[in-house]
């Protein structure tokens, strides 16, 4: 995949939640729209490094859901 977002929101009616992702650090990388296109796996024009990235998504209804994924180049 090119992208990386959460896929099927629209469906549940949640496609103006938001998506947070951060590196190990818990430094903030993207703020993305959960029915926007997704994120690249770059920041401030760099690719970033294959490594683990943790996102936060808050949801329309005010509940929050948290996870994590692998960048792999």
């Amino acid at each position: 995949n090119d992208t990386w977002k959460i896929n099927n929101l629209e469906k549940k009616g949640l496609e103006n939640s938001k998506v947070y992702i951060f590196d190990r650090f818990g430094k903030l990388l993207k703020q993305i729209n959960a029915g926007g296109l997704g994120w690249n796996g770059t920041f401030n024009g760099n690719q970033a490094s294959s490594s683990d990235y943790w996102f936060v998504l808050e949801l329309t209804n005010g509940k929050t859901v948290k996870g994590h994924f692998s960048l792999i180049r």
